[in-house]
């Protein structure tokens, strides 16, 4: 009677299943998966073209930082201002950088305004004017606040203007 009994010797091993597959069953995962590689790679592609095209922006975005920098201790260092603006411009837009080089005053401001999202300090065109062509003295006249509004809109313009190019 005993041997009727299972013993430990009889019990086997059960077998696993098979290992799953990793690569997709259907052609519409296939093309699914396509698809969303494609999507990355013009996602990469995109962000590399606006990040060389906005390369202009960082550069001036730092320039406009040593120029702020400068003026806190020599409002002179203002001066460098102007020609930072303009720069920008005719960055923006090489197509147009004839008639962006001449514009000036009010016809300047006006370009300024039009391609900004925000507007300038109503005396900018004044401040422009006196910190590119007045002599030393005048500009060392010009009050903090005036320049930091300056500076502040000026800022602004760089980071977020658009010009139809």
């Amino acid at each position: 009677m005993t041997d009727a009994l299972p013993s430990l010797d009889q019990l086997r091993e059960l077998p696993l299943p098979p290992a799953v597959d990793y690569w997709p069953q259907t052609w519409g995962w296939v093309a699914l998966l396509g698809l969303l590689v494609l999507a990355a790679v013009a996602g990469a592609w995109h962000a590399l073209h606006r990040r060389r095209r906005n390369r202009y922006r960082r550069q001036a975005l730092r320039w406009l930082d040593a120029i702020e920098h400068g003026a806190a201790a020599d409002p002179q260092a203002a001066r460098r201002l102007p020609e930072l603006l303009k720069r920008v411009g005719i960055s923006a837009a090489p197509a147009q950088a004839a008639r962006i080089r001449a514009l000036r005053g009010d016809a300047w401001l006006d370009f300024l305004q039009r391609t900004g999202r925000q507007p300038f300090p109503a005396d900018a065109a004044e401040l422009l004017r006196t910190l590119a062509y007045a002599p030393a003295p005048t500009v060392a006249a010009i009050s903090r606040a005036r320049l930091r509004a300056l500076f502040d809109a000026s800022r602004q313009w760089v980071e977020r203007h658009h010009v139809e190019a």
